[in-house]
């Protein structure tokens, strides 16, 4: 049987986590729905690859049963995940995924008494969606434990988005700003919560987005205020304001087809150095209404670091080190998983 199965393996992201399982020593089943691209990425990387739609249920399953997990790459995975973590469901296969659409682990938290009875673990957001601000807001949690706030934020410098999520981007733009009060999902219009952050090294405008942290932290903290913000620009907000009065066109899908292709005229994402030049930068704050407690994080560009923690994570699964059910990555693996990463630093 071969351990892992990377599904969505020729996107931007699914190569780098392809070339990452290879210099650990796997040899992954590599799957996607475009044959001409799925073959093509198994002849160049000299492993196995499987054309598979997700809708061809018969396939999807019998594939599933020949691994022990699959790293779900193929967004977004609003429209994806739910078809693969039946198929894994069925056929008792670990599911791990790299999103940070909150839908997906709302979605996936309700698995959980399932995943439970199948003893497998379903762990949506393996990589920097949302491993770094999961194991942050962990911390902070444990630093003052009857919090009831928390607010984090996160930017890059010298980074740059893929293809795939930019077009996760305009497949959720017409819903505004989600965040959590009280336990409850709420919505707001976009680009109206803006603060500016200490990252640490530097203060950035940053403004209020739907970022899985709304649940993903929820689920590892039950603390129930949660907003996450975003390193922005005067101009970006405004552009997102302007944005927001156009959210009924953003819903159609023939807007969105036309934004999706407009995407898919630009490089598939950052070159190598520009990967290897940037960095990402986190910070977290809880309060509970008399006392509040900071920290910060700083950790390699984002699509290397899904790289890293989805092997790190996927490797840990197949050695058998899993909780079944529905977990975030603190809840599986502590909040110390992220410090596992070289080139991460925390500082309170």
């Amino acid at each position: 049987m071969n351990k892992i199965l990377i599904y969505g393996a020729y996107g931007y992201t699914g190569r780098l986590i392809v070339d990452e399982a290879l210099a650990n020593g796997y040899q992954p089943t590599l799957a996607g729905r475009d044959k001409e691209k799925i073959d093509a990425l198994g002849s160049e990387k000299d492993l196995p690859a499987i054309a598979l739609a997700l809708d061809d249920k018969a396939s999807l399953n019998q594939i599933l049963g020949q691994h022990d997990l699959v790293v779900h790459c193929a967004g977004p995975f609003i429209h994806t995940a739910k078809q693969m973590a039946l198929a894994c469901l069925n056929t008792k296969t670990h599911y791990i995924d790299i999103t940070g659409e909150f839908q997906v682990f709302e979605l996936l938290q309700s698995m959980n008494e399932q995943a439970i009875e199948a003893g497998i673990m379903l762990l949506p957001g393996a990589g920097f969606d949302v491993v770094p601000s999961d194991c942050l807001a962990a911390h902070l949690k444990s630093k003052l434990p009857d919090a009831k706030k928390m607010t984090l934020a996160f930017t890059g410098l010298g980074g740059g988005l893929s293809r795939g999520t930019a077009k996760t981007m305009v497949e959720n733009a017409h819903e505004g700003q989600w965040f959590r009060k009280n336990g409850k999902l709420e919505t707001r219009p976009g680009g109206e919560s803006v603060k500016t952050i200490d990252y640490g090294e530097f203060e950035q405008v940053s403004v209020g987005i739907s970022w899985g942290d709304i649940s993903s932290a929820y689920f590892s903290t039950i603390i129930p205020t949660i907003e996450v913000f975003i390193g922005s620009t005067k101009k970006q907000i405004g552009q997102m304001k302007w944005l927001s009065r156009l959210s009924f066109l953003l819903k159609l899908r023939f807007v969105k087809s036309f934004l999706k292709k407009q995407i898919d005229k630009k490089p598939a994402g950052p070159s190598a150095k520009r990967r290897e030049n940037s960095t990402m930068h986190l910070w977290g704050k809880v309060e509970n209404g008399q006392e509040s407690v900071e920290a910060r994080l700083v950790t390699r560009n984002g699509y290397t670091l899904t790289a890293k923690t989805a092997l790190l994570i996927a490797d840990k699964i197949v050695k058998g080190d899993f909780k079944p059910g529905y977990q975030t990555p603190s809840s599986a693996y502590g909040q110390g998983l992220i410090l596992e990463v070289e080139g991460t630093s925390l500082k309170d």
